[in-house]
């Protein structure tokens, strides 16, 4: 698993203790139990929209590299978040590929439009709120790698340890985007941050019709 040249030192990275203390303080709630429960019975699909989910935050990095060309910190960082995000994308395919499982599109969950539909139309606003639901984006899913590796380490080893591998990589986005949204703001972040971070709280919390890997609590 993992053979490519960019990867033959993940093994030993990943048995090196990431604290996601900053990560779990910001968030406004742990993953439900339910959720990790779930997961754990339908792999398939946790795999599946993870790819999803890789695809689309290097997709969303792209789109605001271009909105916004003049802003030279936020092309020098979301390169990067860019071709991370692209390299984990292929590495979620091969053990897709591995375990059998047939890639395909999957209705997205509610997750991300029900973060986006309060965006602000006015600039740098708009901008601002970009950036601060990225990091929170980038924070849950970093969250949810930490809180699966229990739940995997028997059953999935492999996979609790690549997960415990992107803790890494997953708490620095959250940390470029959150120091991006304070930049290009105007004034403080926090009151903002605040409402996003509730809205966030509800998604996850309460009862979701579609399980994937940003879900709330699975029907």
């Amino acid at each position: 698993m993992f053979e490519t040249v960019e990867d033959k030192t993940v093994v030993k990275k990943t048995e090196k203790t990431v604290d996601i203390t900053p990560i779990q303080q910001f968030l406004y709630c742990s993953t439900p139990q339910a959720w990790l429960e779930h997961a754990v019975t339908d792999l398939r699909t946790l795999l599946i929209d993870h790819a999803h989910c890789e695809k689309k935050a290097a997709g969303t990095a792209v789109k605001l590299m271009f909105r916004y060309p003049e802003h030279i910190d936020l092309l020098k960082k979301l390169s990067q978040l860019i071709r991370e995000e692209v390299l984990h994308f292929e590495q979620v395919l091969d053990f897709i590929e591995q375990q059998g499982i047939k890639y395909r599109a999957i209705k997205p969950s509610r997750y991300a439009a029900g973060l986006h539909q309060f965006v602000s139309k006015d600039e740098p606003q708009r901008l601002v709120d970009g950036l601060i639901i990225g990091g929170i984006i980038e924070a849950r899913s970093c969250e949810r790698f930490h809180a699966l590796v229990p739940y995997l380490k028997d059953s999935y080893p492999e996979l609790a340890k690549y997960y415990r591998f992107l803790l890494k990589s997953e708490s620095r986005h959250f940390m470029d985007y959150i120091d991006l949204a304070k930049e290009y703001s105007k004034g403080p972040i926090d009151e903002r941050m605040d409402f996003f971070l509730q809205k966030e709280k509800e998604l996850i919390e309460l009862p979701d019709p579609l399980f994937r890997f940003h879900s709330g609590v699975p029907q």
